[in-house]
């Protein structure tokens, strides 16, 4: 049976980075058993644009009416989409950039979020579309925030997936990074908590 991960990076410092190098880790060990295929996008490298009024427009015009301009964002946009769609793991770091997920985390969220393709709203209330899938959430920070008012990733990001139907998600974190001696411990733990996960997935 083939896993089909769909790994986001986001750190600014690209590979070298701690969230970049976590999420790796994670792959890896979520690779070592069984076959799997891995679609990688790195939303630092090559960020997506802000979601504007004309990309909604492209996404809403009947694909035969569409100018080229407006072919390319709904290529786009749908792009990003069919790759969590066919993802059965989604990898997704969430390094704390000014108390919350960098900017390209949040315009690909932007991004996923369409109504009656990734969730619907019901005479219930929404409901999710994107059901099935397992998420893994490596959050590396500075300092220490969990269980914090300063730590207004995690129901953030964790409301979202579910909002898409997302619900079973595990956080992986690494805090204190920047705190003296603090970083290869914070590092170490985080990897201890994936091999965790990781041993019982399998």
């Amino acid at each position: 049976m083939t896993t089909r991960i769909l790994q986001i990076n986001a750190s600014l410092f690209g590979e070298q980075g701690q969230s970049s190098q976590l999420n790796a880790y994670l792959v890896e060990r979520l690779s070592a058993h069984g076959h799997s295929v891995v679609t990688k996008r790195d939303l630092a490298a090559q960020p997506l644009p802000h979601l504007s009024g004309d990309t909604l427009a492209a996404i809403g015009t009947s694909p035969d009416a569409r100018t080229s301009e407006q072919a390319n964002s709904a290529a786009l946009a749908d792009a990003v989409i069919d790759e969590l769609k066919a993802a059965d793991v989604l990898v997704l770091a969430a390094p704390m950039y000014n108390f919350n997920v960098p900017s390209t985390v949040k315009a690909w969220m932007d991004y996923v979020a369409r109504a009656g393709v990734t969730f619907q709203y019901t005479a219930d209330g929404p409901q999710g579309l994107l059901s099935g899938k397992t998420a893994y959430i490596t959050a590396t920070r500075g300092g220490i925030h969990r269980g914090k008012p300063s730590d207004t990733q995690t129901d953030f990001v964790t409301t979202f997936l579910n909002f898409i139907g997302i619900t079973d998600i595990h956080w992986v974190y690494a805090e204190g990074i920047n705190m003296g001696d603090h970083k290869e411990t914070a590092l170490a733990s985080a990897k201890a908590t994936i091999d965790q996960l990781v041993s019982v997935k399998e």
